[in-house]
């Protein structure tokens, strides 16, 4: 069964810098909540303050026309369509540090209440959020975290990604052999803890031992430079038994790649994609099994706690809890964190069930 946020999220697909502008009803204002001192994150959460209508909440995914960015963005459109609040949508094509903090800084001087950003670096995005923060803004980690935001929404537990990733590339080599890892940049905050997490996984459990990561390459989360790297990886390891890529341009370049070359049916391609970028590689044989979670979730869930937090009804502290429109009653772990839930996995019995 198709979700319905699915559907709803896709047809407000947002572009660069477009806006959903807050409805005209009565209700709290962000000049109200401000008056009486109410928003931003402060030492003592309010539960019961309330979201104020017109806050301007700015998207900054790693890089614009991503496939993956644009669902994600889209459920935050959503959400703060939802809120009464709004939406912009901010970055360049590059996913580079240097390109997001000129569109950071951006935010902040035109007023950014909540800045939702996808981090290309932990640390190089860091002053300008932080001159963001002083400025106003409510700072929101999603997709990929820097050491500086207020709250990180996580699309799963590093754990869980982990562990689904070591077991599919696991069961599709018949638990034994070599394989490598197609990650997006060298500095993303998620693809390094993912494989981190898979690395902790391999090493606590008995049951991998006959695995072997045998290199980890990036193709920067650029179609054509990811199916370059799928193409060296075969060149420089031919006996290679399978490719993991944690990235959805990653995977659905080695699939494209592996499904016209010798290496088809001999060559195991898992990772993270989505079910409309990799059905095809499904049903031709290339691919058993990929995972994701449901990334317009994931940006209705960080525009939802945004809001909440820049209302004052979450801190940031461990234990709280918010409500998160559709999705229902969400709370903070340990270091600010949100986790969306597990991920989902994908194969010819359900891959046609989702669109996406």
């Amino acid at each position: 069964m198709k979700h319905p946020l699915f559907r709803r999220a896709l047809f407000a697909a947002p572009a660069a810098a477009v806006v959903l502008f807050a409805s005209a009803c009565g209700g709290t204002t962000i000049d109200d909540a401000q008056d009486s001192e109410t928003t931003g994150p402060t030492g003592t959460a309010n539960p019961d303050a309330e979201i104020p209508e017109g806050l301007n909440i700015d998207f900054l995914p790693k890089q614009l026309n991503n496939p993956y960015s644009d669902i994600v963005n889209a459920g935050g459109a959503v959400a703060v369509e939802e809120l009464a609040g709004n939406f912009t949508e901010r970055g360049g094509t590059e996913p580079t540090a240097d390109s997001q903090v000129e569109y950071i800084n951006a935010a902040s001087q035109a007023g950014s209440d909540v800045i939702v950003i996808a981090a290309n670096d932990p640390d190089a995005v860091c002053p300008a959020l932080n001159e963001a923060r002083d400025n106003g803004s409510a700072i929101v980690g999603y997709d990929s975290n820097a050491n500086c935001t207020d709250i990180f929404v996580n699309q799963s537990s590093d754990e869980l990604i982990g562990t689904a990733l070591v077991e599919m590339i696991s069961e599709q080599i018949g638990g034994e052999g070599t394989f490598a890892v197609l990650s997006a940049t060298p500095n993303a905050t998620n693809q390094n803890a993912w494989i981190a997490a898979m690395e902790e996984v391999m090493a606590e459990n008995e049951e991998y031992a006959d695995l072997e990561m045998v290199d980890v390459v990036y193709g920067n989360d650029d179609d054509l430079d990811s199916f370059q790297k799928m193409q060296g990886l075969m060149q420089s390891y031919p006996d290679l038994d399978g490719v993991v890529s944690p990235t959805t341009v990653g995977v659905a370049a080695a699939a494209r790649y592996i499904s016209d070359s010798e290496y088809k049916g001999e060559v195991a391609v898992t990772g993270l994609g989505t079910p409309n970028q990799m059905s095809q590689y499904i049903h031709d044989g290339t691919v058993e099994e990929f995972a994701l979670w449901n990334p317009s979730d994931l940006g209705y869930l960080a525009g939802y706690a945004g809001a909440a937090l820049k209302a004052g009804q979450i801190t940031g502290a461990e234990g709280e809890t918010f409500q998160a429109g559709e999705l229902g009653e969400y709370t903070i772990g340990a270091d600010g964190e949100i986790v969306l839930g597990e991920p989902t996995r994908f194969n010819a019995d359900n891959v046609d069930d989702f669109d996406f």
